[in-house]
């Protein structure tokens, strides 16, 4: 298996099994539908920005979303000191 294509992919899925389209997606990224399309394809690599977003939206880790796990569940986060 080849995790490059693997975390392509995963956004596809994502989407595709929500039934969004790529301009939902793109619009929530506040980027052109041309550009989340490269995102999905591997013709652009996303930024970090871009991969927060997308874990936060779809309620996935990033782990999950660039293929390094398999589980979709995003860690829990720490609190903030007051």
């Amino acid at each position: 298996m080849r995790n490059e294509i693997l975390k392509y992919e995963r956004i596809r899925s994502l989407r595709i099994d929500r039934g969004l389209t790529q301009e939902a997606v793109a619009e929530v990224l506040h980027v052109k539908q041309n550009t989340y399309s490269q995102y999905e394809i591997g013709v652009l690599n996303y930024p970090l920005d871009v991969v927060i977003r997308l874990a936060k939206y779809y309620g996935v880790s990033v782990d999950y979303l660039v293929g390094l796990t398999n589980e979709t569940t995003p860690y829990s986060r720490r609190q903030r000191e007051k």
